[in-house]
């Protein structure tokens, strides 16, 4: 069982490498418990022009909000192939990776250095310069910021075309109550 320390951190369970594979099983549960059904996201039938640019900005911010799991995911898959043809880089982008899961994601207790508690900001910023130069000595920066341009290109380019009608992360307490007032279509929507 854990229990708290006093800076507000819960103790893990266990140190051993069995420990931190349950922990990161659980953290990975947790965040692909967000993933919407890719099924859902590819939906032909789903997609239209929108109206404006505002409409487009605004079917923009929902679809981020309401996909950005499986957003994320694709992203990091044109990164992954960009980094294909660069077997060195994607060996320090493990380590890194690495280094990103140990120091900030998958731990409970704080980082201490010279048994002094180091702030999540402080490790938030040293993993982002550690990132950067390991871009920069790698030489593939132009590379990876090619490739998160292309994904980012991706996923704002379906945002914009996916229509956000029937997006909705609240479910309604009254789900069988419908309207035809204020659709922008005639067709029901939810109260």
């Amino acid at each position: 069982m854990s229990s708290a320390s006093p800076y507000g951190y819960m103790s893990p369970p266990s140190t051993s490498a069995a420990g931190f594979l349950s922990a990161a099983r659980e953290k990975t549960q947790s965040v692909m418990a967000g993933c919407r059904p890719w099924g859902e996201l590819l939906d032909l039938s789903a997609l239209s022009l929108p109206f404006s640019l505002g409409e487009a900005t605004a079917r923009i911010k929902r679809s981020l909000a309401y996909f950005r799991v499986n957003y994320t995911l694709i992203v990091l898959l044109v990164l992954f192939v960009s980094l294909l043809w660069h077997p060195i880089s994607m060996i320090v982008f493990l380590v890194v990776f690495v280094a990103w899961l140990f120091l900030y994601f998958l731990r409970d207790d704080p980082v201490l250095i010279f048994n002094r508690i180091v702030d999540d900001r402080v490790v938030l910023v040293g993993l982002g310069v550690v990132t950067i130069v390991a871009l920069v000595l790698t030489h593939v920066w132009l590379n990876v910021f090619v490739s998160l341009v292309i994904g980012s290109f991706l996923v704002c380019l379906h945002g914009a075309f996916r229509a956000s009608d029937n997006l909705d992360d609240q479910e309604s307490p009254y789900g069988a109550l419908l309207t035809v007032v204020d659709s922008p279509r005639g067709s029901y929507s939810l109260v």
